[in-house]
């Protein structure tokens, strides 16, 4: 009897036929049939998407910026990290950096990916980047016509109240800020 490695052989679905149902301007919808690595034949109706980019601005007193804007889809209004989608061939950075200035208008010295998440694997295909944004210098926002945002900077104990007593309810944010203070914040970069 062969011995097992303790790692599983990873097999893809086999796609027998995939199909456009919709294309639009910021996602499409494809149905493939497949046959699934266990041998189940099924039909997968995927959200097509660009990929996205997440920035957490981090302030040179240690405050992070976040946005307020209205999300349509939940009906109500969010605290959130700046985000967006990227462009066909745009960098993670580039898109960063056009996102910041865009929400914000701070520019930022340095952006690095701290984070490379599927938020919603189930049915949507879109790969989030989630960078730390710092050297920030203040300037004016560029928003889109449809971008009605709010800025405002927020301690640690202000974020981690927020997200405790549900006022920031947005996952990628939530994620980003969690890991950041988990794992990236001064105090945890500068200790050895």
């Amino acid at each position: 009897m062969k011995k097992s490695s303790g790692t599983p052989h990873l097999v893809k679905a086999r796609v027998l036929s995939s199909i456009t149902v919709y294309e639009g301007p910021i996602f499409g919808i494809r149905r493939d049939k497949v046959i699934e690595p266990s041998g189940v034949r099924a039909t997968r109706e995927v959200i097509t998407h660009p990929g996205s980019v997440v920035v957490l601005p981090v302030l040179a007193d240690g405050r992070i910026l976040l946005i307020q804007q209205y999300r349509h889809a939940t009906r109500q209004y969010l605290w959130e990290l700046v985000a967006g989608r990227m462009d066909p061939g745009e960098t993670p950075k580039a898109a960063a950096a056009r996102e910041l200035i865009e929400e914000t208008g701070y520019r930022a010295k340095r952006f690095c990916i701290f984070l490379d998440i599927f938020p919603t694997p189930g049915f949507l295909e879109e790969r989030m980047f989630i960078l730390l944004a710092e050297g920030l210098t203040a300037g004016k926002a560029e928003p889109e016509e449809d971008e009605k945002i709010i800025s405002r900077s927020h301690d640690r104990k202000q974020l981690e109240e927020m997200i405790r007593g549900g006022k920031l309810r947005d996952a990628k944010s939530i994620a980003g800020i969690l890991f950041y203070f988990r794992f990236l914040s001064p105090e945890k970069r500068f200790r050895k």
